[in-house]
């Protein structure tokens, strides 16, 4: 416990070292806990900021605007503008890249204070291109900066009470199941949107679910689940599948960042 006070202590220092602070928020657990804590502790000079975009789950601007009314945030709904950029379009291996260009760039024509992240240590471990974006713009990483992995900060939200956020599951942006080089579209993001959350009525909250456009076709990733559920969500899926005139490979076990393919070295 004294190890999680310190880790509370850094936080609250690595945020009220800055006068004002924009924090950019997704809806996940990460960028919603790190909104929390700083409204808490300089409601009076933080604002948030949310990009709603096709590539956002609508469930995620959801979460945003229902904390933020409840909660008293002052925020900011805006359109990051990255479906104008045809090199994220493109969905290149550094497609993030683009996407945290266009985002930072507009929360910066709207507030000269910082930006901040919800990016925590865990993230300086996978391969995160928008991290070089965000270190172009100067923007900080008060979870980063205090050192919490990614437990920690389910902890800090299960700490404020904030059941809902410190269970959520991962959720990447929406672009991010396209498989690379295949175009990013507003009509497939719509669709991996509706079939998880088709998916997500019939299982656990707390279930990964990844709809996958892949060249081979449309693949849903799942964590454990039994297979009873799994053969009547196989129908299901397939069903909508075929309605979208989009070939249905199947449901396989989830596995972290399969759409994403780069070349080895």
């Amino acid at each position: 416990m004294s190890d999680f006070s310190a880790l509370r202590a850094g936080l609250r220092q690595a945020i009220e070292r800055h006068a004002a602070l924009a924090v950019a928020v997704s809806g996940g657990v990460d960028s919603m806990t790190l909104a929390h804590f700083a409204h808490a502790a300089t409601a009076s000079r933080t604002v948030m900021v949310h990009a709603a975009s096709p590539a956002v789950p609508a469930q995620a601007t959801a979460r945003v605007r229902d904390h933020a009314a409840r909660f008293g945030w002052d925020l900011i709904v805006t359109d990051a503008g990255e479906f104008a950029d045809p090199r994220y379009r493109a969905n290149p291996v550094d497609r993030c890249y683009f996407c945290k260009s266009n985002l930072y760039d507009r929360i910066r024509q709207l507030t000269e204070a910082p930006i901040a992240s919800g990016a925590n240590l865990d993230d300086l471990d996978d391969y995160r291109p928008g991290l070089i974006a965000a270190r172009e713009r100067d923007v900080v990483h008060p979870f980063i900066e205090a050192r919490f992995p990614k437990s920690a900060v389910r902890a800090l939200a299960r700490s404020m009470a904030l059941d809902d956020l410190a269970e959520l599951p991962a959720q990447p942006c929406l672009s991010s199941r396209i498989q690379t080089a295949i175009a990013v579209r507003e009509t497939d993001l719509a669709f991996v949107d509706a079939v998880e959350q088709a998916a997500g009525k019939s299982l656990p909250p707390s279930t990964t679910i990844r709809c996958r456009i892949t060249r081979e076709g449309v693949v849903l990733e799942l964590g454990p689940i039994d297979a009873a559920a799994k053969e009547a969500l196989e129908r299901r899926i397939a069903r909508m599948c075929q309605q979208a005139a989009m070939p249905f490979v199947g449901i396989k076990d989830y596995v972290r960042g399969s759409a994403f393919v780069r070349a080895l070295s």
